[in-house]
């Protein structure tokens, strides 16, 4: 409706604007799948895996061990070691790569992978290059590493992919370790960087590691994006979807959002789970900009009973954002939530639906991750992780501050309202 009303206006701008960034899909609708019904499992076990079965989404999957990083000290650890055990390829990818000590000592670790006859590929998306100071990738690409820029906003500005940035933060070595988080490869997000900013504390961020089938499951989702990384004019090839099979084995699921995939997976998850949880919803975000349906999702399950806690950090990285939650924050205080302001800058992204489900990765809950970015989530079906990821969230309650809702005045009120018109692409 907001196209539509722009090109009766303005038509000479609205088309230009349009093809820069009014479309938001790549891949095309497959024919609806029925998922199986289910037989003696119970009914609540198994919805949210008939509802994966229905989003053309990879079949659950399997890992042999799972390692939640505490802070980001174990989480470089884990990183750097992907890449020094890697024996034949390796992949990374982010949004941001800083211009710092980490950028350089990951840049020396990759180097060193390459120079031992490992095949490295490492993609950084078009945007995020430069907010990361536009780091020198010329070290990298001399050792013999192979370098992409996902979408360049220059090389094609009116093919309707300049708005569409890949988010996605992973590392995989050999098909077998899989490193995901929402820690960009920067010292904010790890540990710091003491030379450049001596004061300024790390964020505090989540990320994982496993390992197992997942591993391949993601290296198959890694060599689609090199592909359009590489030939972004290429057609897409759509395949359909293995109906799926409840297994017990099958723990994770990998669960890949953005314009790749014909349905807004990540989204659609989170509403589905929001209106069927029974006991708690716990939900961690550096932004909190959702759409009138996820929001009255989460509203109406904290009016049922439901207890909702929402982490976010007291002030983040992006003012406007944090100006255009507030009526969000107001609406979920008054039905029962609770909202908890960490005092630093927070950035991981995970949400906990009761004792069932964990979805973690690199999502934020904002209109821009879940309906437009390219993002990367996994999802947890045992209780024993699910339970892992809730007592890191409710950790982040240490010196944390619950959200007084206040009555804006007229002014605010505006301000607030014009923000939300924009809230698509904060």
């Amino acid at each position: 409706m907001a196209w539509m009303l722009f090109f009766m206006l303005v038509p000479y701008l609205a088309l230009p604007l349009y093809l820069l960034i009014g479309t938001r899909k790549r891949a095309r609708p497959l024919s609806a799948v029925r998922a199986p019904a289910p037989t003696r499992a119970k009914v609540s076990a198994l919805r949210i895996r008939l509802l994966v079965g229905t989003l053309s989404l990879p079949e659950p999957s399997t890992c042999d061990s799972f390692d939640l990083h505490e802070d980001g000290s174990q989480a470089l650890r884990s990183l750097l070691s992907i890449i020094d055990s890697a024996r034949s390829r390796l992949d990374l990818c982010t949004f941001v790569f800083g211009r710092d000590v980490l950028g350089r000592e990951i840049v020396r670790h990759l180097e060193q992978a390459a120079r031992r006859g490992v095949r490295v590929r490492f993609m950084i998306d078009g945007v995020g290059r430069y907010l990361g100071g536009r780091p020198n990738l010329g070290p990298l690409k001399r050792a013999g590493v192979s370098v992409a820029l996902f979408a360049p906003p220059l090389a094609f500005p009116f093919a309707g992919k300049a708005n569409l940035r890949n988010h996605r933060k992973m590392a995989i070595a050999d098909a077998e370790r899989f490193w995901i988080g929402g820690r960009n490869f920067a010292a904010d997000y790890f540990e710091g960087d003491g030379q450049l900013h001596p004061k300024e504390p790390a964020w505090v961020d989540l990320s994982f590691e496993l390992r197992g089938a997942i591993a391949g499951q993601a290296q198959e989702q890694f060599d689609k994006d090199w592909e359009f990384a590489a030939h972004p004019h290429a057609a897409v090839a759509s395949q359909p979807p293995t109906p799926i099979v409840p297994d017990a084995a099958c723990s994770v699921q990998l669960v890949p959002s953005g314009p790749d995939q014909a349905d807004d997976t990540v989204y659609t998850l989170l509403v589905s789970c929001c209106f069927t949880a029974k006991t708690r919803i716990l939900a961690v975000s550096p932004y909190f900009v959702p759409d009138a349906t996820l929001q009255m999702a989460l509203t109406l399950a904290a009016r049922r009973g439901v207890s909702v806690d929402l982490f976010i950090p007291r002030r983040s990285n992006h003012p406007i954002a944090d100006m255009a939650r507030h009526a969000s924050l107001r609406e979920l205080s008054r039905a029962g939530a609770r909202v908890w302001m960490t005092p630093g800058m927070i950035h991981a992204k995970a949400v906990v639906f009761d004792d069932e489900f964990a979805l973690a990765g690199t999502a934020n809950l904002d209109e821009r991750s879940l309906l437009l970015n390219y993002e990367m989530m996994v999802g947890f079906y045992r209780p024993e992780d699910v339970q892992r990821f809730a007592g890191w969230i409710l950790r982040q309650r240490e010196g944390a501050l619950p959200y007084e809702a206040r009555s804006p005045g007229v002014a605010r009120e505006l301000l607030e309202g014009v923000i939300r018109w924009l809230a698509f692409q904060l």
